[in-house]
């Protein structure tokens, strides 16, 4: 009876270890094979981007219609089915701070206006510096206020947008731990780690990104009143949201965890326009 000839084991193509099943134990690839033509990588694209254990679809499913689940599922240790929290964090942060950049027309950071005619043949400098003569601070980093004013009367404030937006996506991830500082203090009893109150803001947070980007998108296509009614649905949607996660993470009733949410929506709001001043600032003396 001849021997069956041996089978030579599949080796992965990005670390070279002996696979025996679809994806590789040492790095995780899967296994394929290689991509020959355009028909080939579009049937892998599109497996990709609708197979059933998709990360990112699951994930922005959770994320949209089950407030608090990922933040539960993480702490629980089931991570392997989701995308990271800080990944989903920066990468809609991302998407949402470049669609706004690219809406920069319909949400306006400053607007200069000149009430005052100059003479005749006035040069755009000279405009931007009339506009800015007349400006009455005297504190500290006169001379860099007085340069920003200059240069954002010469392009209507477009610079000073730009910056502002730029700057925004860092001052609100560092807002962050500040958020979970102030969780910490309301939910001291049962005691709770402050990565816990980290993570949720991270989901909450990405959440409000990802809606946002979906009512803009929705909103562009409805008439003016469906477009307001659709902005007050989705506020309330937001607000419904934030509570429930906090129920869903930490298990407290309906009347201590709403008790716990208004100190924390005021404090939200008052650190809120503090990082904007703050950014505003650094925009300015940074132009």
């Amino acid at each position: 009876m001849s021997a069956v000839p041996a089978v030579p084991a599949a080796h992965c193509e990005n670390c070279g270890a002996p696979v025996s099943a679809r994806y590789c134990s040492a790095c995780g690839q899967r296994l394929e094979p290689p991509v020959h033509s355009v028909w080939h990588f579009t049937k892998v694209a599109f497996e990709d981007l609708t197979h059933a254990d998709s990360r990112l679809w699951r994930t922005l499913t959770a994320l949209l219609f089950k407030p608090g689940y990922l933040t539960r599922e993480f702490l629980a240790g089931r991570r392997a089915r989701y995308l990271p929290p800080v990944r989903l964090y920066l990468v809609l942060s991302v998407v949402f701070f470049l669609a706004a950049s690219a809406t920069h027309g319909e949400r306006q950071v400053v607007r200069i206006h000149s009430y005052e005619h100059g003479a005749p043949g006035e040069s755009a400098e000279g405009r931007a510096e009339r506009l800015c003569r007349n400006e009455y601070y005297n504190g500290p980093w006169k001379e860099r206020f007085h340069q920003a004013c200059v240069r954002s009367a010469l392009d209507n404030g477009r610079s000073l947008e730009e910056a502002f937006l730029h700057n925004l996506p860092r001052a609100m991830f560092l807002f962050l731990p500040l958020l979970a500082a102030a969780m910490m203090l309301v939910y001291r009893r049962p005691r709770h780690y402050y990565v816990e109150h980290l993570l949720l803001f991270l989901h909450n947070h990405a959440f409000v990104f990802l809606i946002a980007m979906l009512a803009w998108a929705a909103g562009a296509l409805l008439p003016v009143a469906a477009g307001t009614a659709l902005r007050t649905a989705v506020f309330i949607y937001v607000l419904w949201y934030v509570y429930r996660s906090m129920r869903v993470v930490y298990g407290q009733g309906r009347a201590l965890t709403f008790a716990k949410l208004l100190p924390l929506s005021f404090f939200y709001l008052a650190s809120g326009v503090l990082m904007l001043a703050i950014t505003s600032i650094y925009s300015v003396l940074t132009l």
